[in-house]
């Protein structure tokens, strides 16, 4: 177990969306309050107090954790989420999440999470990396971290998703795409069975395809900027979970635009996974709610 681990061994984190109305705060915090639990944080949104949607993120301090969980689940189950008609989920944040990263060629992400990760500031175990190029492997192995080159061949694509699915099976609790430049199926997503992040640059005005930082230059753009979100079948549509912008002027170049956008897009990536291991996002529809 990790320092940060055990730092948090008797910690729970209870996240909850549900219709909203009156006494639902009073009465977790009721049954927490008879278990033992001490309340160390919480946060809360509600769409609309009438009528709405509310979301809570709660953590709290119960001694003896590990012993009370069957109780604390059921109680909680039968007594509190059945009556105010919860979607919920408790987690435990010593228990640390595996972590996927998937890569192309363009490693800043990739290098960035690896690094966050090696520094202790981000709670989670680096399972392993997937490229389908190879041109990662030696730096991802100065992180003792397991690469697999797992090439994507024109054609071969169904091949190649089998093989990444096999290595994830029962492995990890999220997927990472640190500038991944491959589309996954539908029939991927579908069978992963744990949340995919992804990172990409985002304009104003937007470009897509090849060469986007030269084709905002030729068009004198004077924003950029980086857009994590959640991945689903609708390319690049999927629930927002963090965007940053910066300025820039006539006298950025295309090479220096590139420079400035790595840069946002490893700071949106890291804070995007960081939220998401911490338990503090909650997809609604195609919205997100963070309590960052």
């Amino acid at each position: 177990m990790t320092e940060h681990a055990d730092r948090l061994t008797d910690h729970a984190r209870l996240l909850v969306s549900c219709p909203d109305g009156h006494g639902i705060v009073a009465a977790v915090a009721g049954l927490l309050s008879e278990l033992g639990a001490n309340i160390v944080a919480s946060d809360q949104h509600s769409t609309d107090p009438e009528g709405g949607r509310f979301f809570l993120r709660m953590e709290f301090h119960l001694a003896g954790l590990d012993a009370a969980r069957a109780v604390l689940e059921r109680r909680f189950g039968e007594e509190i989420a059945a009556r105010f008609e919860m979607d919920w989920r408790l987690s435990y944040p010593a228990e640390a999440k595996r972590v996927a990263l998937f890569v192309s060629r363009r490693d800043h992400c990739l290098l960035d999470l690896l690094w966050r990760w090696r520094r202790g500031d981000l709670p989670c175990e680096i399972a392993c990396v997937v490229s389908n190029h190879p041109d990662c492997a030696e730096a991802v192995a100065a992180f003792g971290v397991p690469f697999h080159h797992v090439p994507v061949a024109q054609g071969s694509k169904a091949e190649a998703e089998a093989r990444m699915l096999e290595l994830l099976d029962g492995q990890v609790e999220l997927v990472g795409l640190a500038r991944y430049m491959q589309i996954l199926s539908d029939g991927f997503l579908d069978r992963v069975g744990v949340p995919v992040i992804n990172i990409h640059h985002s304009f104003l005005p937007a470009f897509i395809g090849a060469g986007p930082y030269e084709r905002a230059w030729e068009r004198g753009v004077k924003l950029i900027g980086a857009t994590a979100h959640y991945v689903t079948a609708d390319l690049d549509e999927g629930p927002i979970i963090e965007q940053d912008i910066q300025r820039v002027t006539h006298r950025d170049g295309p090479a220096e635009l590139a420079r400035i956008g790595a840069d946002i897009e490893r700071s949106v990536f890291s804070r995007a996974i960081k939220w998401h291991l911490e338990d503090r996002v909650l997809v609604y529809e195609n919205r997100t709610i963070v309590f960052a």
